[in-house]
């Protein structure tokens, strides 16, 4: 059973009322988004906000709006966000994103999309993971990003291995460029399970990369660490 909360070095995350808890893939995608010179940021699904709050620790003159389709997990994701020093930055919003409509766009979108995986385990949240993947398409994602983002802005997933594959083809022929990909590897000798992409409407210098976890259980391998040096508390 997980923690009513998730303590970080300069924040905690309240989690009580969220069916998507503090996972490693929100932390890979908060800790690996370059957010360096950026305005304004669009955090799509914020869940428990911790992906805006890290945002908004990451770069001290940017602007985040978070939004939320489920209300128990708004609730959370605001009293989060205002428990932190950075409240005055981050804006929620709850609704659903594709009704979504401010009077500015964004330098940067992130998203930490629900998969659907059934497991017996825990009836209630693949309930809950398999609704909020009817609510938020890949293609609902790429044409609300393509709506919102600035004309060089930028959209940042993470997504398993094999749904990454589907979203990038996606975006072959279409007005996407992937400038950046990032393999998460669990361990050294492990098959990767997820993939970090970095998509624009510019087409840049493509960088392609790997992290891994751990290179044993509990002992984090260093590119996770130097990755998350500034939020995990025994780094």
């Amino acid at each position: 059973m997980a923690n009513d909360y998730f303590q970080f070095k300069q924040f905690t995350i309240r989690q009580e009322r969220c069916a998507m808890k503090v996972g490693t893939d929100g932390v890979l995608l908060g800790a690996w988004t370059d957010v360096t010179h950026a305005r304004r940021l669009l955090d799509i699904g914020t869940g428990t906000g911790l992906i805006a709050i890290m945002a908004a620790q990451r770069n001290p003159e940017l602007i985040i709006d978070a939004i939320e389709i489920d209300p128990a997990a708004f609730e959370q994701a605001r009293e989060n966000a205002n428990s932190t020093s950075w409240r005055e930055r981050i804006h929620l919003f709850q609704g659903e994103v594709q009704a979504f409509a401010p009077p500015y766009k964004y330098d940067i979108i992130v998203c930490n999309p629900p998969f659907f995986i059934n497991s017996t385990k825990n009836p209630e949240l693949n309930r809950t993971l398999a609704r909020h993947c009817e609510t938020l398409s890949h293609e609902d994602l790429l044409q609300v990003s393509d709506n919102l983002l600035l004309p060089e802005g930028k959209l940042c997933v993470i997504l398993p291995v094999n749904e990454a594959k589907h979203f990038i083809e996606l975006t072959q022929g279409e007005k996407w460029f992937v400038n950046k990909l990032s393999t998460v590897y669990p361990t050294p000798d492990k098959a990767p399970k997820r993939q970090l992409i970095e998509l624009s409407k510019v087409k840049k210098h493509f960088v392609e990369d790997s992290i891994t976890l751990e290179i044993e259980r509990h002992i984090l391998h260093e590119s996770y660490a130097n990755l998350t040096k500034d939020f995990y508390l025994k780094l």
